[in-house]
């Protein structure tokens, strides 16, 4: 049977989630993660089956898209399918013709596994490399020390200073606490934690959620920031090892988080928590590239 394209919707977003799980390995490419997934979940369970998309044969899926801002859909790719011709072709016709139907008009930026054959097809139609990206990984198997200030985990209770510090952190952001509250009613949530760091005055001072993906697979920092009130004190690299002894706990065997290649202090931060810098990525474009966010650390 030929590859087909399809949108799972509410009811298919556990497989969605548990197909992502699954492709999480630690020697694999960095892509598409459940608590990407989990992150978008913020918006409900009905935007999230939204921008979301599938590509299957026979039944089982090749590959996982998420529609996430303006023109960018996000890939993951099973393991043994990153270089299967039907499949990249497949994708490639489906994002350059909207006419088809799978994804938006104005589709032009693609984040696909590094080495995916999918990139090699849009390169020869004319797209470009964007700005890079770099990955940090700091492996788990070795016990994490304290992180040195106080740290909170987030309940119910606790999601209003959650999001204030989040507010506080990323310029724009409309972070509320009831998207809290959806983003920790969906599925992904499950193998979740938010954590809250304070200073020796009670104040919280940064926030991060972190995102496993299961026992032996790597979990995921997204997002983190501090608040812009009480950044240069290491407040970042703090809830960064906190943020790795929460995903220790969760049984993972790394600790992931992505940031672009220009924030020289973000990347300055993850490598003073212990992460170790991976190979550089980098998205694919046409015409203007779409603009992500950027990270807010100290």
């Amino acid at each position: 049977m030929t590859i087909a394209s399809g949108r799972p919707g509410v009811d298919g977003l556990s497989r969605a989630v548990g197909v992502l799980r699954e492709w999480q390995n630690d020697g694999a490419p960095m892509q598409l993660h459940p608590g990407d997934l989990g992150w978008f979940w913020r918006s409900g369970a009905e935007v999230t089956a939204a921008a979301v998309r599938t590509w299957s044969r026979d039944g089982r899926i090749l590959a996982v898209g998420l529609l996430d801002g303006p023109g960018l859909l996000r890939l993951a790719i099973a393991p043994d399918a990153p270089r299967n011709e039907e499949l990249a072709r497949r994708l490639v016709e489906d994002v350059t013709e909207p006419e088809r139907g799978v994804l938006p008009r104005g589709t032009v930026s693609v984040e696909s596994p590094m080495g995916a054959l999918v990139q090699d097809l849009l390169f020869e139609d004319g797209w470009n490399a964007d700005e890079p990206w770099t990955p940090l990984r700091r492996d788990l198997t070795e016990p994490v020390k304290a992180p040195g200030v106080r740290i909170g985990v987030v309940g119910p209770e606790q999601a209003h200073v959650f999001t204030a510090v989040h507010r506080a952190a990323w310029d724009g952001s409309s972070f509320t606490d009831e998207r809290w509250h959806a983003m920790a009613a969906g599925m992904p949530y499950a193998d979740a934690r938010c954590l809250v760091a304070y200073d020796d005055r009670g104040n919280a001072v940064a926030a991060v959620t972190v995102w496993s993906a299961g026992p032996g697979r790597p979990g995921l920092l997204e997002p983190m920031g501090v608040h812009r009130e009480h950044r240069r004190h290491g407040y970042g690299k703090a809830i960064s090892v906190a943020a790795a002894a929460a995903l220790q706990e969760l049984g993972s065997s790394s600790a992931i988080v992505c940031t672009p290649s220009s924030n020289v202090g973000a990347i300055a931060t993850y490598q003073a928590a212990g992460f170790q810098q991976r190979p550089e990525v980098r998205d694919q474009y046409r015409g203007q590239p779409a603009t992500g966010a950027a990270e807010c650390f100290a």
